[in-house]
């Protein structure tokens, strides 16, 4: 039977539209894009677009929640639409706004009020734009933990409804349901309505196997017991007292810069793998936190 990805339903079905490729099809299909996504990953991802619900990853910074919407996006050729939030971000910035310099311009040209209140006349913001798509895209709400709580009021309607009200036109109904991923780092609790729409699950650091099969991926030129002791001095480093843990994408630099300093072994050189940690150790306290001693102690265990 064949299967194949239903862009306006949001789920992969198969030819006579019953059914749908398990969780184990979508894990697979990340992986061929070079996403390593764990079991549970995987399975939230899957019951998401076959329900057609908002998915919520929240996990520290760096472990690959916003790659996941990007890689959806690039995996079913469609549009990515991103939301960053911030703290005081409000409707006019996400979801509509009006064009009020072309608006003082019409009326001085003598439009009529309900003329200068058109569709023209109207910006479209994330919000309102992923709703409008004529195939469905990936909507990245991103950090939404950043946002104030007075934000996700904004967000249940859309969430909910998949509509946008606009005063001045009346409802805009979806004409596409967008795939929505939601991404929080936990600075603050979300309400319980937000989390009761979304199919929710926690990203953590990937687990040796899991991020040695990314360095695998991602750098297939890298031997393996170098990346052996990549992923073991990576992992024992997310151990120490710091200020910003790395993540999988720094793990990634890492990689990449020993590779470019020929390092075959990390404790073959201690000043080039010193150099590396330009890659791994983001903030000046956390630098002073790895002298040398430390990163040939960490290297050590890991070889």
């Amino acid at each position: 039977m064949r299967v194949r990805w239903s862009l306006r339903r949001g789920y992969l079905e198969t030819e006579n539209g019953q059914g749908m490729t398990g969780w184990r099809g979508v894990q697979s299909e990340l992986a061929a894009t070079g996403y390593v996504a764990a079991d549970d990953l995987a399975m939230a991802l899957h019951l998401s677009l076959m329900l057609g619900r908002p998915l919520l990853l929240e996990g520290a910074a760096g472990v690959g929640k916003t790659q996941v919407a990007r890689t959806l996006a690039a995996l079913k050729d469609t549009r990515l639409i991103r939301l960053q939030c911030y703290e005081g971000l409000d409707a006019s910035h996400a979801i509509y706004e009006w064009n009020y310099q072309r608006q003082l311009l019409a009326i001085r040209a003598s439009e009529t009020e309900d003329a200068v209140f058109s569709e023209k006349y109207l910006l479209e913001r994330p919000l309102l734009a992923a709703i409008r798509q004529p195939v469905a895209p990936v909507l990245l709400i991103d950090e939404i933990d950043r946002a104030d709580e007075e934000f996700e009021a904004y967000l249940l309607e859309i969430l909910s409804d998949f509509q946008i009200s606009i005063p001045e036109l009346g409802t805009v109904t979806a004409v596409t349901r967008p795939m929505v991923i939601l991404t929080s780092n936990g600075t603050r609790d979300l309400s319980d309505a937000l989390r009761r729409r979304c199919i929710y699950t926690y990203v953590d650091y990937p687990d040796r196997a899991t991020e040695m099969a990314i360095l695998r991926t991602h750098h297939p030129g890298l031997e393996a017991p170098l990346i052996g002791q990549i992923v073991g001095f990576v992992q024992a480093l997310r151990k120490e007292d710091l200020e910003k843990v790395p993540g999988v994408a720094e793990s990634l630099d890492f990689a990449a810069a020993l590779a470019g300093l020929g390092i075959n072994d990390i404790t073959s050189d201690p000043v080039a793998l010193q150099a590396a940690l330009v890659t791994l150790l983001k903030t000046q306290g956390d630098r002073a936190a790895v002298p040398v001693e430390v990163a040939q102690r960490i290297a050590g265990k890991a070889a």
